[in-house]
């Protein structure tokens, strides 16, 4: 991999969809033990997938996994913590505001 440029490669994955009412989540596991670095994309292949209430739904697809060159992945661990930051800002309680 060079300095400026990316490469994709593609990855067998497992998308789990749970839409119950003690979770709402969303998870993709790389079967061939893949992992994704700072600044990496990753875009599942297939048409949506949809869980109803109460349902934990789970696929295999393909991922393609665009690789961030050298540069992004500087560029993403330096400024990674600030946006990280931002979200620290916000705080959520079930106090109504008056």
């Amino acid at each position: 991999m060079g300095f400026f440029t990316r490469t994709r490669e593609t990855a067998p994955c497992t998308v789990t969809i749970s839409h119950r009412f003690e979770e709402l989540s969303a998870h993709v596991r790389f079967d061939n033990g893949t992992t994704v670095n700072p600044g990496d994309e990753v875009q599942v292949q297939g048409p949506e997938i949809m869980a109803a209430f109460g349902e934990r739904v789970e696929e295999k697809r393909v991922a393609v996994i665009t690789r961030a060159s050298k540069l992004e992945q500087i560029w993403t661990r330096a400024t990674g913590d600030f946006e990280f930051m931002e979200l620290c800002e916000f705080s959520f309680s079930e106090e109504a505001l008056s």
